[in-house]
C-alpha cells in the first residue's frame, strides 16, 4: 500500500527551541494549519542541507515546504 505524500506550503518556523546541552542540536517548531490539533505544530532537528549539500538552519519566521 503506497501513500501519496502530502505537501503543505507555504508554512513558517514558529520558534527555534534551543539546546542546552551543545552536543543535541536546536529543535525547529514548524506550524502547519489545517491539521489535526495534536498535530498543528511539528518539531525537526534544526540541522538541514541545502540543494549543494551545504549544511543550514532555520530561522525564525522561515518560510518552509512540508512534505509528509
Amino acid at each position: 500500500m503506497s501513500a501519496r505524500p502530502a505537501v503543505y506550503d507555504g508554512r513558517k518556523s514558529s520558534e527555534i527551541i534551543k539546546s542546552l546541552d551543545p552536543r543535541i542540536p536546536d529543535k525547529a517548531e514548524i506550524s502547519i494549519e489545517g491539521a489535526d490539533e495534536l498535530y498543528r505544530e511539528i518539531r525537526i532537528e534544526n540541522t538541514l542541507t541545502d540543494d549543494w549539500c551545504n549544511q543550514v538552519q532555520l530561522k525564525q519566521g522561515a518560510h518552509v515546504d512540508v512534505t509528509i
